[in-house]
């Protein structure tokens, strides 16, 4: 795995090509287009983006209202504000009017680290999933991102992509097939698979290597999409594994350990599960590395989980 760009530049050159050639393509901004890496765009697209101020409300409503015009919108802002100040535009002027407007949330996750809790968009799984009429997709690299954004133009419905700020190394390689619903299988293995969304992928991977090390067969699966969810890769996967274990950059409630919880226990698949994610409580101050290794998803921290999910005692 080499060291490439942050997600958030990916999505900008991305969408920086693509706008070149199509003139319908517009972005929406709330004071953010310096965090979301637009600067460029709007240089050299002065017409195609639209800049509303801190209003993410507002943020949404024009995106909605360029949508139904036959725009194709992306409404750029943090992931911790247009998923909470504009979750009623989300819902009513986007899902429930069927807009087909991208909604982008940028610094997602534990990406603004030091800023604290007000600042991270950990409830963004749990509060899109229940609306119904809107897509959600984490991409963990730079190539899952840049086929996240080429997907995107031509999307039928709406769809909320969250990006992060750190450089993050890729997992997949260029002949890897994606497409929004469809989980990849990075690798199969009999002992214990991982299922992770979005850039905590790259952990996984890691940890993967340290057990393979001392002999466990491990199992990856980039669950780069949340909904539509794909059940019968993540049910294959119980089925032929001792044990399973989600990774998210997300709280532990609402997204996805929770549903994979459901649906293991909806098909009556019964094996060691563990939920990894960020518990019920104000995360600890740090950077995003740092909140990580705290919370146990690091390379060493998930393989530490790995091996108790594996021990006869945890059965017990």
């Amino acid at each position: 795995m080499a060291a490439n760009k942050a997600n958030q530049d990916i999505f900008s050159d991305t969408l920086l090509e693509l706008a070149k050639a199509n003139q319908d393509i517009l972005v929406v901004t709330s004071d953010s287009r310096g965090s979301a890496k637009l600067v460029k765009y709007g240089e050299m697209l002065p017409n195609q983006i639209v800049e509303v101020g801190i209003a993410e409300q507002n943020l949404v409503g024009v995106a909605a209202g360029l949508a139904s015009a036959g725009k194709h919108v992306y409404a750029v802002s943090p992931a911790c504000f247009v998923t909470a100040r504009s979750l009623e535009q989300v819902k009513n002027d986007v899902a429930y009017s069927d807009r087909a407007v991208k909604v982008i949330g940028i610094s997602a996750g534990v990406s603004y680290g030091a800023l604290g809790s007000t600042h991270h968009s950990l409830h963004d799984y749990a509060v899109l999933r229940t609306i119904n009429n809107i897509d959600i997709v984490a991409p963990a690299d730079n190539f899952e991102t840049r086929k996240a954004v080429e997907a995107s133009l031509n999307h039928p419905r709406p769809l909320y992509m969250r990006f992060g700020k750190r450089a993050i190394e890729t997992v997949h390689n260029s002949e890897t097939s994606f497409e929004i619903g469809k989980a990849i299988v990075i690798k199969e293995g009999k002992d214990v698979t991982f299922v992770a969304t979005g850039e905590p992928l790259i952990q996984v991977v890691q940890a993967a290597a340290l057990l393979e090390q001392s002999g466990i067969s491990c199992g990856i699966i980039s669950m780069h999409t949340l909904k539509p969810f794909d059940d019968q890769t993540l049910l294959n996967a119980a089925k032929h594994t001792s044990a399973l274990i989600s990774v998210e950059e997300h709280s532990v409630y609402g997204g996805l350990g929770e549903r994979c919880a459901s649906l293991l226990m909806e098909h009556r698949v019964y094996i060691p599960f563990k939920i990894v994610g960020m518990p019920d409580e104000h995360t600890v101050t740090g950077s995003q590395m740092e909140i990580f290794r705290h919370y146990g998803i690091s390379a060493e921290g998930l393989a530490q989980t790995a091996r108790r999910l594996l021990t006869p005692e945890f059965e017990r």
